[in-house]
Parts: structure tokens; sequence; C-alpha cells
């Protein structure tokens, strides 16, 4: 849910910055400039909270805090290369297949109940997934939105 508000509020501050500072009122920096943001915020949350999100991967894959540290490194490289026009279409697509990716650790976390701030088992549960899926669906049509189209291809 955090993620979410700093990806609208980040977009909304660079818009109203946009229109007021900038030549160019262009939606797609200011969608690339929030997803990046946000991107940054969850990879942070991938070493805040490690030992949480650990809690988030499957008992199947091996070496938890190590997926966690690479997924984190992994957002950083994405939040820098949607910013870079030779890298953004294939950062994009790659982030695109990465949401997809890590949806089931979504619906793992969910079974479990995780709450991965506290590193408990106490979390929402099964019903967060009813607002986490369209969500990572919403991240999936941003990227696309204002990395893939053709909009957004003007910067």
């Amino acid at each position: 849910m955090v993620a979410l508000f700093i990806l609208l509020g980040v977009f909304s501050i660079s818009l109203l910055y946009l229109k007021v500072f900038g030549r160019h009122f262009n939606y797609a920096v200011a969608a690339r400039l929030a997803l990046t943001v946000m991107l940054l915020f969850t990879a942070m949350t991938h070493f805040v909270y490690t030992s949480g999100m650990q809690l988030m991967v499957p008992n199947w894959i091996p070496f938890k805090k190590s997926v966690v540290l690479i997924s984190g490194f992994i957002e950083i490289a994405f939040a820098i290369a949607i910013c870079i026009r030779q890298l953004r279409k294939i950062a994009a697509w790659s982030l695109i297949a990465f949401l997809i990716m890590i949806l089931p650790a979504n619906i793992w976390a969910s079974m479990m109940q995780v709450d991965f701030q506290k590193a408990t088992h106490l979390g929402l549960g099964i019903e967060y997934l009813w607002f986490r899926i369209p969500l990572q669906l919403f991240f999936i049509g941003w990227t696309y939105g204002c990395c893939l189209s053709k909009k957004s291809s003007v910067l």
C-alpha cells in the first residue's frame, strides 16, 4: 500500500513541478520518475526488512536471504535503467517479467499470513490478495504506459 502512495504521490508532485517549472509537461517523464522512486523504496525494504522478506519466499526456494538481497539490487537496477533511454525498453520488459515472477511470492506470503515488517506470520492473510493482485497488474500497466507505449518515447 505504501508503494502505491509513493508512486501516486511522486507522480502528482512531478506533474506539478513540470507544469510550474518545466518547459515540457510530460506525463511519461513524471510517471517514470514516480516508478523510479517507488522501485528504490521497495528495494530499500529488502535491506531493512530482510528477515521478514525471507518469510515471503516459498519454502522450496533455497538461499532465501540471498534471494531477498539480490531482488533488492535488481529493483535498484530497474530504477536506474528505466531512466536511461537506451536501456528503457529492455528494462521495462524485464521489470514486467520480474513483477510477474514475484507474484507467487506475494501469494505465498498471503497464504502464510506474513507480516514482513514484523517478520511474523500475523499478517492480513489471503484477503490481502484482493488488493495485491490488482496492484501488481496496476504496476505492470504503469510500467508499460510510461516506458513502452508510443507516447512514452518522447523523452
